[in-house]
């Protein structure tokens, strides 16, 4: 089970949005294939940090799909082991960001 304290959204001098630390199950998939399990363990409007269970590559697109949000594609951008960064093809809108924090939060009240 993956675990995070719940920090404010934040910037610093190198991120081009605010990011903010959750714990999200999600799903992946590639190309019609099936799709495989993951964490979104931290999330901006224009990508999301996520762990997961089979090491991903640099540059491939992928489909990840966001409770209450659905699909969204994206390309990874850095990949370490069971650890990958990606960047949304199409920046999250604020309602959509804003809905994925508040599932996270409300996650972490009821349990």
């Amino acid at each position: 089970m993956f675990a995070a304290e719940f920090e404010p959204a934040e910037t610093n001098g190198r991120r081009r949005s605010p990011r903010a630390p959750v714990s999200l199950d999600a799903r992946i998939g590639r190309g019609g294939l099936d799709r495989t399990l993951c964490r979104v363990v931290d999330l901006s409007p224009l990508g999301a940090r996520l762990q997961t269970y089979s090491s991903l590559r640099v540059g491939s697109m992928i489909w990840l799909t966001l409770p209450q949000i659905g699909p969204v594609a994206a390309s990874i951008i850095w990949s370490d082991d069971f650890a990958a960064g990606c960047q949304f093809q199409t920046e999250l809108d604020q309602a959509a960001f804003d809905a994925l924090i508040e599932l996270d939060q409300a996650g972490r009240k009821a349990g």
